[in-house]
């Protein structure tokens, strides 16, 4: 039997939560610095953070092990993410977190997009209705509807 450390549904929960604790955190944060240097040292936390969990899961191995292809697709992926990250704070600067933050969480949609465009993912009728959901209430929150 599962652990509820061993599904994804638990590890999303925590995401979504930490997300959240995110947006608030940042938008007090970012006041009377710049988004980019607050960028900047939010990231360094994390590449802290990383490193010790790394070193205590002793998670490491030599880099010559990892596969062109994976270093190529994490190399994409923290491209895509430091963008994002620029973005975002970029964004908390200038508008309030309960309009950024759900505008940043349209992701979800394009993640879905995406997924079965480039991906092969398929979204049953029920997944569609949501992504619709999501992009509706994205938007309504997102205008003040």
């Amino acid at each position: 039997m599962k652990t509820a450390l061993e599904g994804w549904q638990f590890w999303a929960v925590l995401s979504a939560i930490f997300a959240a604790l995110t947006a608030i955190f940042g938008k007090v944060g970012v006041e009377g610095v710049n988004s980019d240097l607050a960028t900047l040292i939010r990231t360094v936390v994390i590449l802290a953070i990383c490193f010790a969990i790394v070193a205590v899961s002793r998670a490491w191995q030599p880099p010559a092990s990892i596969a062109p292809r994976t270093w190529l697709f994490l190399l994409l992926s923290a491209c895509a993410t430091g963008a994002s990250w620029l973005c975002y704070y970029r964004a908390l600067k200038l508008g309030p977190a309960s309009k950024v933050a759900p505008v940043d969480k349209f992701s979800v949609v394009l993640v879905a997009l995406f997924g079965v465009a480039f991906l092969g993912e398929r979204l049953t009728p029920g997944g569609w209705i949501g992504v619709v959901l999501i992009a509706t209430g994205a938007t309504v929150i997102a205008l003040g509807i």
